[in-house]
């Protein structure tokens, strides 16, 4: 069964570029995939949604992060990466890398990965 697989660096300090990656496995992206995004839950919070990225190339962020962050992607990799620029401990969260349909954004996500950012 397809996978995604978000992998990071764990730790990190404030001011540091935090990069992300996510990657397919197991299988192929289904056709019907037409969105990517990165999603993250900070502590004793909800789902935040942070920054999205279409097939066709097109990029939608946040906001609250559009300064600071960057989406892209490998199709020759299956793989997608996020960058937050200029972090700190208030972006200690476990990101979740998601894909879907034009339907519904958000059909498979993946286990999460778990980032803190030491002050």
């Amino acid at each position: 069964q397809m996978q995604l697989q978000e992998s990071g660096p764990g730790l990190v300090k404030s001011s540091q570029t935090l990069s992300l990656s996510c990657t397919v496995s197991n299988g192929s992206i289904p056709t019907n995939v037409h969105f990517w995004s990165w999603i993250r839950r900070p502590p004793g919070k909800g789902l935040e949604w942070m920054a999205g990225l279409s097939s066709s190339g097109d990029t939608v962020y946040s906001p609250s992060v559009v300064s600071r962050t960057s989406i892209s992607g490998d199709s020759s990799k299956n793989q997608i990466t996020l960058q937050l620029r200029s972090v700190t401990p208030e972006d200690t969260a476990v990101y979740y890398c998601v894909m879907g349909s034009v339907d519904w954004y958000f059909d498979y996500w993946g286990q999460g990965t778990q980032v803190t950012v030491s002050s």
